[in-house]
């Protein structure tokens, strides 16, 4: 059955989301590098991010409570260790590794590491929990991501030889890189929706993560910046890593998808590495070494072909399945 024409209105809205998506994503992987040379440590900038995310959600959590508890689990209890779940591998630790992983290695491995290993982990952890087989169009295109991998990690360890600590921040991407792979799988194997599994995460980190962390800081366990910090740059990491990393790229996301589809909002993905490591270098200064720009090449031709091979597969719609949250953010 062919598809309805969509109106000229509702293309220029999911063009515009797109393009929302795109900077956020794109912009994430800059400000984050970017980060590491301020005040703030990574758990203070992943607390303001929580904090800040989970307070906004509070009046949506409480207006649609019972539909986002369905929309979790059959039963209350299942609901809470769903989110629960989701809040510890997509908020506390996706954030807690990525963050610090910028504290050690530059954008350019970022960009190929943080969401050019995502379909390597996905792939692994579709076939372990959902049981999904690989075609060799797909296979042909991880095996190409695998490369970029190799070509800017190899160079790493070499250079840890040497004293050299970028290998950490290479790690620190690949494990960040593996719980949000772990994320969309969940979102996938229990049937939870963007906006559900978004608000999870905002609001299991604000109950949980958030007074913890104070508690600690407070308490003197552990160590923070944020007296220390300027208020504008804690406003902007409020602002910016809460409201428009964590919610805004996400419900962006899903208007994306529902109006262009599945597929082509993916390919977005291919788009993330090439803009965040050449933006580094005219915005941060970094250099585009002869590793980082071959790891680059392989990532997105592996994007590119690994989508095409799975765009059958994508047109076949999965009755009940919604759509996973997508790339790292």
């Amino acid at each position: 059955m062919p598809s309805t024409p969509l109106s000229r209105r509702a293309l220029w809205v999911g063009a515009g989301c797109a393009a929302t998506v795109l900077l956020i994503w794109t912009s994430f992987i800059l400000v984050a590098r970017s980060s590491a040379t301020r005040s703030l440590n990574p758990f203070d900038i992943a607390w303001l991010r929580f904090a800040f995310s989970g307070l906004l959600v509070l009046p949506v959590l409480a207006w649609r409570w019972r539909a986002f508890v369905a929309g979790l689990g059959a039963t209350p209890m299942q609901a809470l260790a769903r989110g629960s779940a989701l809040a510890g591998v997509a908020g506390v630790g996706y954030c807690a590794l990525a963050y610090a992983g910028f504290f050690y290695a530059p954008v350019a491995h970022a960009a190929v590491l943080l969401p050019g290993s995502l379909p390597l982990w996905t792939a692994l952890l579709a076939w372990l929990w959902l049981g999904e087989g690989l075609s060799r169009g797909r296979a042909l295109g991880l095996g190409l991501i695998a490369c970029g991998g190799v070509f800017v990690g190899g160079i790493s360890l070499a250079q840890a030889f040497d004293g050299g600590t970028t290998w950490v921040g290479d790690l620190l991407f690949m494990a960040a890189s593996l719980t949000w792979a772990s994320y969309g799988v969940l979102c996938r194997r229990w049937r939870i929706g963007a906006v559900d599994a978004t608000l999870a995460i905002a609001g299991g980190c604000l109950v949980t993560a958030v007074p913890a962390y104070a508690l600690g800081v407070l308490a003197g366990w552990v160590p923070s910046r944020l007296p220390q910090a300027p208020w504008g740059e804690v406003a902007f990491q409020a602002v910016y890593q809460g409201g428009l990393a964590m919610l805004v790229a996400g419900l962006a996301y899903t208007q994306v998808v529902q109006t262009l589809g599945p597929l082509r909002t993916t390919m977005l993905t291919a788009l993330v590495p090439p803009l965040a490591a050449l933006s580094a270098v005219p915005l941060l200064g970094e250099p585009l070494g002869l590793a980082a720009l071959g790891g680059l090449c392989c990532v997105g031709l592996g994007l590119v072909v690994g989508l095409r091979a799975a765009a059958p597969a994508a047109a076949r719609p999965v009755a009940g399945l919604q759509q996973a949250p997508g790339v790292p953010r």
